[in-house]
């Protein structure tokens, strides 16, 4: 039986970069919005990944 393929990453570094920064502008500009907590949460998630 062969080795399944090995998974290719779905972004790039690049992506994350531009991720953040498009979650922060919207967290900028829509503090109160019902999800901006989500949002938050997402950003420092992808803050993170730059260490990894």
């Amino acid at each position: 039986m062969p080795e399944p393929a090995k998974a290719r990453a779905v972004f790039s570094t690049e992506d994350f970069r531009l991720l953040k920064q498009a979650v922060q502008y919207f967290l900028q500009n829509n503090l109160d919005h019902p999800d901006s907590i989500k949002y938050s949460s997402l950003f420092h998630r992808l803050g993170r990944l730059k260490d990894q």
